[in-house]
Parts: structure tokens; C-alpha cells; sequence
């Protein structure tokens, strides 16, 4: 049961962990040049107001808004309710805090987005964590949607999109605590097993 509101928890960490900030914006939304630029800056800031969003309701916990970020395809594998049930079951073992948005990209109705979340965590210790990970959105009916870090989801995407896959290939999100000023990942800190 831990263990899988952990998984959860870290599904939606990923899912909120990403986006970031369009750099260029035209001054002349006369020329097709500088209105393609506007629009991709329109694309960006969207997909960037999703993703805050959803991060701003997971951290309000209000988990019936969160799934209402999902996309369809998402919502096809878990009921609203075990959805709300199981990011329920989290309350009490981290804070979160902030999302920091690094890059955003659009293409067409896909978008990536690279970010780093970060919480402090209550149990089973205290501590601070970040998660740094790369989220896709999808946009349906005119909004963008937020996919899960499940692969089932994000494989059909890629696929039907290669050009945009190969691009912005998926990427392990990567967990972090601070210890002694640092931070080190997770993985850091399991104990090794002795191979037999």
C-alpha cells in the first residue's frame, strides 16, 4: 500500500514536474515570420498555464481537479475516484512547495515540457526532495491536457509523432533529497545488494 502511494506520488510529481518559458517573442506581428513567432509563444505560455495549473491544484489538494487536467486516455485507465483516493492517501508525507519551469516546447498539439518540483518531506523523514522530470501535455478539445509519467499514455504519442519523439525523447525522472547541503539522488541513498 506504501509503496504504491508512493509510485503515485511519484507519477504525479513527474506529471507536474516540467515546463518553461518561451525566450523569444516577435516585435513585429506584421510579417508571417513574426506572427509564427507570437503564436509559438501563445502555444508555450498555454501549455506552461496547464502544467502550473495542475500543479497548483495537486499542492491545494484538490485531486478532482487534477484528473480533470488528464488527458482522455489517462482517464480511460483510472476512475476519478481511485485517482483522488490514491493522491489522498498522500496527504501527510510531503509539502510541496514550488515548481521550477525550464523549457517548453510545441509542436503541433504536443508539447514537452522540462521542470523540477520541489517538496519538503514529512515521512517516513524529514527532509527537502526535488524531482526532475520531463512531462508531456497534449492538447484535446482546445486545451492542454497533462500526461501521467505512465508510458502507456506517452508511447502512443511518440509514436504517432517520431519527428517530435526523437526530438524530445522520454526521460527518467530523477528524485533528489538534500543531505548535508547537497543534493543527491535517491538511488544514492538505497542500499546496494551483493550480486550472487
Amino acid at each position: 500500500m506504501k509503496r504504491r502511494a508512493t509510485t503515485l506520488l511519484l507519477i504525479t510529481l513527474t506529471t507536474l514536474g516540467t515546463i518553461s518559458h518561451a525566450t523569444a517573442r516577435a516585435d513585429d506581428s506584421t510579417t508571417p515570420a513574426g506572427a509564427a513567432l507570437i503564436n509559438a509563444y501563445d502555444d508555450e505560455s498555454e501549455a506552461r498555464a496547464a502544467i502550473e495549473h495542475a500543479f497548483e491544484r495537486l499542492r491545494a489538494g484538490d485531486y478532482a481537479a487534477v484528473y480533470d487536467t488528464l488527458p482522455t486516455a489517462s482517464q480511460r485507465r483510472i476512475s476519478r475516484a481511485r485517482f483522488v483516493e490514491g493522491l489522498s492517501r498522500t496527504r501527510g508525507i510531503f509539502t510541496l512547495e514550488r515548481l521550477e519551469i525550464e523549457r517548453v516546447r510545441v509542436a503541433g498539439n504536443l508539447a514537452v515540457v522540462d521542470s523540477t518540483l520541489y517538496a519538503s518531506v514529512n515521512q517516513p523523514f524529514s527532509g527537502e526532495g526535488k524531482i526532475v522530470s520531463r512531462q508531456y501535455l497534449v492538447r484535446e478539445g482546445g486545451r492542454w491536457r497533462v500526461t501521467t509519467g505512465e508510458r502507456a499514455t506517452i508511447r502512443p504519442l511518440l509514436a504517432a509523432n517520431p519527428s517530435f519523439a526523437r526530438q524530445f525523447p522520454p526521460t527518467e525522472p530523477r528524485v533528489y533529497l538534500k543531505r548535508d547541503g547537497r543534493w543527491v539522488t535517491i538511488d544514492s541513498l538505497a542500499p546496494r545488494r551483493k550480486k550472487q
